[in-house]
């Protein structure tokens, strides 16, 4: 099952019962975006630029997909998602990152139980990812799924050595989380979930005949800084700079020459501060690993 759908103050905004639950579970969904057909339109651009490489995004490129790809661009800025994040975190927001959660039928890549914020690099933990489906996801094939009221506590958590984990770091929360407990966030395509940085969330593989694709977009306030020592980068959506990070740029194109030049510049600097935040966490769990 899903959560209960919020209600809201007019057009895309939540109203005050929707974000007690927020504040009490740490999720809202499912939220509207946009109608069925004008997310089918977005998902075959997305299978044209796909079917023009190895047939799927590689990992690299799909850090911060927005970068490179106009529509993304455009769809990390748009209002029907920004509205309620903005109820949420604020009028001053940032998109830290963007990267599709995308599984193929029959694969064994899964998520396991984390909290996102475990290996970000931020001053704090306040963040919202907007999980935007761009094809149904249902438990058949691996939606995600949520433990309730987890998103008050960080967690230590360790490398599970799994390849099939897709998580930078391959980790997983060490408490036991319960699993009668946990909620199934059931999306059609053009509709979003919300969720707290810290909830405990993950899924598990796609054993179904139908793709499962989302467009997993981090949205932080922008009065948070990096914990790392250098500038990080992050994309003004809506407001004010506060300052804290370098500002990227939309590209002119698909991949075009000059976005991929500073792309790769940006990803090596958000890879340096995802390897200081596993440093930092595994210092903290007095653990060098497992």
């Amino acid at each position: 099952m899903s959560g209960p759908s919020p209600t809201s103050d007019g057009p895309g905004r939540l109203n005050d019962a929707a974000r007690a639950r927020y504040a009490r579970d740490g999720f809202l969904s499912p939220l509207p975006v946009m109608s069925e057909v004008e997310m089918a339109r977005r998902l075959d651009w997305l299978t044209d630029i796909e079917a023009r490489g190895a047939g799927r995004l590689p990992p690299v490129q799909n850090i911060k997909a927005h970068l490179l790809i106009p529509f993304l661009w455009d769809l990390v800025h748009d209002p029907r998602i920004l509205d309620p994040v903005e109820d949420l975190l604020g009028p001053d927001l940032l998109c830290w990152a963007a990267g599709f959660f995308d599984k193929r039928p029959g694969e064994p890549q899964h998520v396991p139980w984390h909290q996102d914020a475990t290996y970000w690099g931020l001053s704090a933990p306040e963040a919202v990812t907007a999980w935007v489906a761009f094809t149904p996801s249902v438990p058949e094939n691996g939606c995600m799924r949520v433990s309730p009221g987890t998103h008050h506590t960080i967690l230590p958590h360790a490398d599970t050595g799994d390849r099939t984990a897709m998580l930078p770091g391959r980790e997983t929360v060490l408490a036991k989380v319960d699993e009668a407990t946990a909620v199934d966030v059931v999306l059609r395509p053009g509709q979003m979930s919300l969720h707290h940085v810290l909830l405990v969330h993950g899924s598990s593989p796609n054993h179904s005949g139908q793709r499962r694709c989302g467009l997993a977009i981090r949205y932080i306030p922008a009065h948070l800084t990096s914990r790392a020592g250098w500038r990080a980068t992050a994309t003004l959506v809506r407001g004010r700079d506060h300052g804290h990070f370098d500002l990227e740029q939309r590209p002119d194109a698909p991949f075009d020459p000059a976005a991929t030049r500073r792309y790769g510049g940006i990803v090596r600097s958000w890879m340096r501060g995802v390897f200081d935040g596993m440093a930092h966490a595994e210092r903290a769990n007095g653990s060098g690993g497992r």
